[in-house]
């Protein structure tokens, strides 16, 4: 299971309840929304020291978060791309081994959805690699983000999906998107997946191995039996690709 943290630290009562029965039952993962990675404000070390504090209570997994930044004087709600320099490298890596230091535990860094590029220096890849190289730290692969970066700033999705570290992928994500035109998708988690992002699923399956899949919907949420259609259609890649290995 995958929850935000931002959305279950210090809920009690009957919610409160629910989540610990859950949690005592299911492996959980935390998929943070706030901390900001990018940000040229300091860290929220008290965030960080609920998060590190609800872990140790409800024996969570791993914790994940987005390789952006949402927030300098105040929250923007939103996912910013960081830019793509070395300067920005050395310091993005500086806040997560930071974080991991503090955590005592590898954290993981999202490949996010972004629709400009500022002050751009590296190529999108080149940046993604030497952050995580750099901080060595784990990825949480989202394969939609790839697709639908692919489309907005022209580049060979399998070729950037080849050129990732593989051995630092945790988990990953997958989603549907928004054809707002031709040469722009918007990463919204609120349709169907399309089928070129289940062929790029099924491709970083068959370089890296399986690994656990989450399939986000954030909206337009169809009845149950139908979303588990492509809950099973994960299960159905992730066990072809099992029995060729």
């Amino acid at each position: 299971m995958e929850v935000a943290p931002e959305n279950w630290i210090n809920v009690g009562g009957r919610y409160g309840k629910a989540f610990c029965e859950y949690t005592e039952k299911f492996p959980f993962v935390l998929h943070g929304l706030s901390l900001s990675i990018g940000s040229p404000a300091p860290l929220d070390w008290n965030l960080l020291k609920q998060i590190k504090q609800f872990m140790a209570e409800h024996s969570i997994c791993f914790y994940t978060e987005h390789l952006s930044y949402c927030s300098d004087h105040g929250h923007l709600y939103d996912l910013m791309p960081i830019p793509f320099t070395p300067e920005a490298v050395d310091y993005v890596a500086d806040r997560i081994r930071q974080i991991q230091d503090f955590l005592g535990q590898r954290i993981a860094m999202e490949n996010v959805s972004y629709y400009a590029a500022p002050q751009q220096e590296m190529t999108e890849i080149e940046f993604t690699n030497a952050v995580l190289e750099k901080a060595d730290c784990s990825l949480l692969l989202d394969v939609n983000n790839i697709h639908v970066n692919s489309i907005n700033h022209d580049y060979d999705a399998e070729q950037f999906l080849a050129a990732l570290p593989g051995h630092r992928v945790v988990y990953g994500h997958i989603a549907g998107h928004y054809s707002e035109a031709d040469d722009l998708r918007v990463d919204t988690h609120g349709a169907d997946v399309i089928e070129p992002v289940w062929d790029l699923l099924q491709s970083a399956y068959q370089q890296f191995g399986v690994f656990p899949t989450l399939l986000e919907r954030d909206f337009n949420i169809p009845p149950v039996d139908q979303l588990m259609l492509e809950v099973d259609r994960i299960k159905a890649l992730q066990a072809a690709e099992q029995t060729y290995a």
